[in-house]
């Protein structure tokens, strides 16, 4: 069977028109930048799953862990911190440490804060106990050698435990019992 070009049934059943098949290759270009489009959001596969994570630390350090957690009794507040080491300290057994001064900051803690020498914010005695441990820099009591106690003990100890310190040394005189 032949097909006669000038009957037009026998053309339109065959192939599109020229303007349907252009119509056809815009729709399929579109679609094509569509889906081209969605997949440029998506992570390639050389990228892996998507994992979120969490910004904090993912695994505990030895420098994240505190000396104490200020839960301890005060003796023992003080000798996990190391204190005994280097420092006396009234009711502490075993704090007779003669490279820092005496704690008693009940008789000398006041006067740290009146020295001409202090450089630190502190306004109370508590205060200066807690700026000491922190920043041991701003004061260093005449006498006693700069840059010996460690400026980490801040972050090695809990807030609790510098509070503990703190209550127990600001009372100190030199004769009292550990509480």
């Amino acid at each position: 069977m032949q097909v006669d070009p000038s009957d037009s049934s026998a053309s339109s059943s065959c192939a599109p028109r020229p303007p349907e098949r252009a119509a056809i290759v815009i729709v399929m270009g579109l679609v094509l930048l569509y889906v081209l489009w969605t997949l440029r959001a998506l992570p390639s596969p050389s990228a892996g799953p998507a994992v979120f994570s969490n910004p904090g630390p993912t695994s505990l350090t030895a420098e994240m862990i505190p000396l104490v957690s200020g839960d301890e009794p005060i003796v023992e507040i003080f000798t996990k911190a190391g204190c005994p080491v280097c420092h006396t300290i009234p009711g502490i057994p075993g704090a007779n440490g003669q490279v820092g001064p005496p704690l008693t900051l009940g008789v000398t803690g006041a006067q740290r804060l009146a020295d001409p020498s202090y450089r630190g914010t502190a306004g109370t005695v508590h205060e200066y106990v807690v700026e000491s441990v922190i920043d041991p820099s701003a004061f260093v009591v005449p006498g006693y050698p700069e840059r010996t106690m460690p400026v980490w003990y801040g972050a090695k100890l809990s807030a609790l435990a510098l509070e503990k310190i703190a209550d127990y040394l600001e009372h100190q005189t030199g004769n009292v019992l550990a509480k």
